[in-house]
């Protein structure tokens, strides 16, 4: 396929130059997409030749280049923005230990600086530090906490542009018990406050039982072991609830369901997650993340079980030669990644999957159908990491894993479903598993505005003789086509828009993929602006119940800025 045929986006076309391309160095683009897509191609299929150096190699090139510029799979943005460069880095995410001392904490500081400026994101779980005011027995003063920390990862964060091409990003994450908790939960109450962090309350079984009887709940010193207090375990989830209904943090991660799907749990439990919560790691791990497009796997509006078999095969392959060809920040981080091999193939264009299959995101139809193409690709996963493990050997830490003795595998783990915020819009696809966020929406990219139109619902449009500029137009100022009496009811069946989907719906389409999903889900439980605390405090006690674990929750405009916008002031219906 020449580059001149890669069918983008204009959108695409925007970001890929904003972002992607390589510059010169006045910042002139000196690359096209398909060399982009190229190099991508030709670096990450060296490393077959690290195993067998009679491999061949143009052949493994052709078909990951193949697959890319056709839109079916992208691997995560450091993979194609730095592959085949002096960079090199091209992992997604990474955690990095935070212990309780000044060493450890400033070491992590140099680390995540690193590790943005090479365009990955950093997660940290906080709990092992002292609280506010506990005392320093080296020079007889009072520590400051947590938060205080974290508002200097912050500002480290602040002066450093991921690859210099986007704004850096971090997760911190604090246990329920820790003294400090209350200060965590509302740390982020201004708007302004530690813009470049998501934060996560680590819960544990233990809390939400006590938080549903309305129990005490022990916070404990994490210096020495010995409890600081006993609160009302309601009060403080009543607590996150109203925080996360005035500006959407902060979520829940939930730390027990985690670790009893941890695939190494002899090396210790997991703490932290990446930027997005969609991949738990041990300290010092990154994930390499790839996804498939969905919307490219129909055939006679039918899910093509073959051709997705093929793109999970070829997808495993290449994210498994990303762990040999990356360039690591620290000899640590490399021994922890290398050790475990865990790598995260997940979806993106799933709504546009259901539309095109005639099936509602809100109906047991779409959870089933979810529950279902998960379980394939999980399988597919798990035989192609064996395949792999046969020709190349088990991850190093093998033995330590809940596979040993039953299945040999390549990797630890093989699926996560990302957000695929950027590769979506390349793919010209709905992110992730997410619905559609609204048939019109403006999308703020790097402080640039982009208007999108969902081109499946247009094509349909056109196909059915309903298309119009007026009636675009129209669409455009509210984003659904609920109450429009000039669009046909079978569409305004299928295309319903975030919005419009009750969160139980959300909830268990969440739940049902998380069944086959090794890591987790990055997700928005998304709520309209007259949602009440009861609504948001409903769903994070269902996202429990159902096994999933972490839970992302928005209500819309709780925001002065957020990342999507419905309607848009102009914008072409050409």
């Amino acid at each position: 396929m020449k580059s001149n045929q890669i069918k983008l986006s204009v959108n695409a076309i925007k970001v890929l130059k904003e972002r992607y391309l390589r510059k010169d160095e006045c910042g002139r683009v000196v690359e096209s997409c398909g060399e982009m897509f190229r190099r991508v191609a030709k670096s990450v299929a060296l490393a077959d030749t690290f195993y067998d150096k009679n491999s061949d190699i143009k052949k493994t090139e052709k078909d990951f280049y193949d697959s890319m510029t056709a839109l079916e799979f992208l691997p995560n943005s450091p993979t194609l923005m730095n592959a085949g460069t002096g960079t090199r880095q091209l992992s997604a995410c990474f955690v990095l230990l935070v212990e309780d001392s000044l060493e450890s904490i400033f070491d992590a500081v140099k680390n995540a600086a690193l590790i943005h400026q090479s365009g990955g994101g950093t997660g940290f779980s906080f709990s092992r530090l002292r609280p506010r005011n506990d005392v320093i027995e080296s020079t007889g003063g009072a520590a400051s906490g947590p938060v205080s920390f974290m508002r200097i990862f912050n500002t480290a964060t602040d002066a450093i542009l991921q690859g210099g091409k986007r704004r850096g990003a971090n997760m911190g994450i604090l246990r329920v018990d820790h003294p400090d908790i209350k200060e965590f939960i509302t740390a982020k109450e201004q708007e302004d406050e530690l813009r470049n962090f998501n934060i996560s309350v680590g819960v544990t079984d233990d809390f939400m039982e006590a938080a549903l009887r309305a129990g005490k709940y022990d916070l404990i010193n994490p210096r020495n072991g010995k409890i600081t207090d006993r609160i009302d375990a309601k009060k403080l989830f009543d607590l996150i609830v109203e925080m996360n209904w005035k500006n959407g943090e902060p979520g829940l991660v939930f730390l027990d369901t985690i670790n009893r799907y941890n695939p190494t749990p002899s090396l210790g439990d997991i703490e932290a997650t990446n930027p997005c919560a969609e991949v738990p790691l041990l300290p010092y791990e990154s994930c390499n993340l790839g996804s498939i497009n969905l919307s490219k796997m129909i055939t006679q509006k039918r899910i093509d079980w073959d051709k997705l078999g093929r793109v999970v095969d070829l997808a495993i392959h290449f994210l498994d030669n990303v762990i040999d060809v990356n360039c690591y920040p620290s000899p640590m981080i490399e021994e922890a990644t290398k050790n475990n091999r865990k790598i995260g193939l997940g979806v993106m264009g799933f709504a546009d999957l259901l539309v095109c299959l005639g099936i509602p995101y809100n109906s047991k139809e779409g959870v089933n159908t979810a529950d279902k193409l998960m379980n394939f690709i999980k399988k597919r996963s798990k035989k192609a990491s064996l395949d792999l493990s046969e020709r190349r050997g088990v991850f190093p830490n093998f033995e330590n894993s809940i596979f040993y003795g039953k299945i040999k595998q390549r990797n630890a783990t093989t699926t996560a479903i990302a957000p695929t915020g950027s590769i979506s819009i390349i793919a010209n696809c709905s992110p992730g598993i997410e619905p559609l966020f609204a048939l019109s929406y403006v999308r703020n990219v790097l402080g640039t505005k982009l208007t999108e139109i969902n081109p499946v619902f247009e094509k349909i449009l056109r196909e059915k003789g309903s298309y119009s500029k007026k009636l675009i137009r129209e669409i455009i100022s509210h984003g659904s086509v609920q109450g429009i009496d000039k669009i046909p009811d079978e569409i305004k069946h299928v295309f319903v828009t975030a919005h419009e989907i009750m969160p139980k719906w959300h909830i268990q389409m969440q739940a049902a993929f998380q069944k086959h999903v090794d890591n987790s889900i990055s997700k928005t439980i998304n709520f309209p602006e007259r949602a009440m605390q009861e609504d948001i405090k409903e769903a994070f006690l269902s996202a429990y119940r159902l096994g999933c674990k972490g839970i992302t929750a928005y209500r819309y405009q709780s925001r002065c800025e957020q990342v999507l916008d419905i309607g848009c002031v102009t914008c072409s219906t050409k």
